[in-house]
């Protein structure tokens, strides 16, 4: 992965949590550089703030647009079909329409306007990366298919089943499926799914868990495990 922002807690932020999800990663907060990297380092996806302070972030799109990296794949016939083009996730604080269409015109793979969750940037980047490898569809599954996500839609199923979840309870599902195993606790997902001005409110986290589990059906307690003394964490394996 490579991360072009020029905030610095923000990129250390990223960085950390792509991290933890398995991906390497490199980071820069210079434009200039960043174009350096997109060809020398041939990343797999750019996460790409458009703010930078050297260089407009849309000429950096267009270039990771423009390039083609990895190596052939097959087509149809049996022959060599040319490489994709690196895929980017814009992340910026441009909210305005215009803006939006600009960098989607320009082909960015997703659109993320600060301020965002890192957990749900990490799902994006799985999200884009299955969507763009032969055959992926961006979704992410788990448990032989039992529970899947998708990011970019916003949408997760159980059994097939559509889930009308509230922001508070995708947010602490998409956590807790960002890493399927790990224990997470209440006060870790209190800061990932609502911000520090909630701490000290973890045990707030119970009740929103507890309204996830009756959703998730009858087996919804194998789904969120409990994990004692510390919190809760995903019980399927991700597929």
């Amino acid at each position: 992965m490579l991360v072009i922002e020029d905030d610095r807690d923000l990129r250390d932020l990223l960085r950390r949590y792509l991290e933890r999800a398995g991906h390497a990663v490199l980071s820069t907060g210079s434009g200039l550089e960043g174009l350096d990297l997109l060809t020398s380092a041939a990343p797999d996806l750019v996460l790409l703030d458009l703010g930078l302070p050297d260089l407009d972030g849309l000429e950096i799109l267009r270039a990771a647009r423009a390039r083609s990296g990895g190596t052939l794949g097959t087509g149809r016939d049996g022959g060599p079909t040319p490489p994709a083009s690196t895929p980017v996730i814009v992340l910026t604080a441009r909210s305005d329409l215009e803006d939006r269409i600009t960098g989607l015109s320009l082909g960015a793979d997703d659109y993320v306007t600060k301020p965002f969750s890192p957990t749900e940037v990490a799902l994006r980047v799985g999200a884009v990366l299955a969507r763009t490898s032969p055959g992926g569809d961006g979704r992410d599954s788990f448990g032989a298919g039992r529970l899947v996500i998708d990011p970019t839609l916003r949408q997760a199923t159980v059994d097939g089943h559509p889930l009308d979840l509230t922001p508070t309870e995708w947010g602490v599902l998409t956590t807790l499926a960002s890493v399927p195993g790990r224990p997470f606790s209440r006060y870790e997902l209190v800061n990932r799914v609502r911000g520090y001005e909630f701490a000290g409110y973890e045990r707030s986290i119970d009740s929103h868990v507890k309204n996830l589990r009756h959703k998730l059906g009858p087996d919804g307690a194998e789904i969120i495990e409990t994990v004692t003394g510390v919190g809760y964490r995903l019980g399927l394996r991700r597929d």
